[in-house]
């Protein structure tokens, strides 16, 4: 039985989504409006075949949600998004075997792009090290984000956003941050 998660926010391209999963022979399809959802299902025991996130989303971009469904749960990732960020967001994913497609949704492309990660094209080389390296980093950054959620009482978007802006107001990567934090509060 063939599993599927769209992410999005309720919209066209989550029905045009739907439609064309279960034209391909998904069974069973999990509309969720959130990364933090979306997460659920990835921990869960019974993983997706496919994850399809429409970025960007109210809590987060869906940045990191991708590279983690990709590698972690191993499924395909199709990523929307509008035009004018898809080379950019593509060359983000690099490796990765998230497949990045443009907004507005083009029927013809999602089909293609769902038989391809259907037909059991690897999303994700395990034996990257680079990947792996890239798997710990989100790890911890999401260890981080829940440290401050749990002492500061800050919800997961903002935990975001105060982790980016630290890296960015002291110069430092997010990995960097996201250790001090650690190091601060899990004593």
């Amino acid at each position: 039985m063939k599993r599927a998660i769209i992410v999005s926010q309720a919209g066209q391209e989550a029905e045009t989504a739907g439609q064309v999963l279960r034209a391909a022979g998904f069974v069973k399809t999990a509309e969720v409006s959130g990364c933090a959802e979306a997460r659920r299902y990835l921990t869960g025991d019974v993983l997706p075949d496919i994850m399809i996130i429409n970025s960007p989303l109210p809590d987060e971009s869906g940045h990191e949600l991708a590279l983690m469904a990709a590698s972690a749960a191993a499924c395909g990732v199709i990523f929307i998004v509008p035009g004018n960020i898809a080379d950019e967001t593509a060359d983000s994913f690099a490796g990765s075997g998230i497949r990045v497609i443009t907004r507005p949704l083009n029927r013809k492309i999602l089909t293609e792009t769902i038989a391809e990660l259907s037909a059991g094209t690897p999303a994700v080389d395990k034996e990257s090290p680079d990947l792996l390296i890239r798997i710990d980093e989100i790890r911890l950054i999401n260890k981080a984000k829940r440290t401050l959620m749990e002492y500061l009482g800050f919800t997961e978007p903002q935990a975001h956003r105060y982790i980016e802006k630290q890296a960015m107001d002291n110069r430092q990567t997010r990995l960097e941050v996201a250790e001090k934090i650690i190091s601060s509060y899990d004593k």
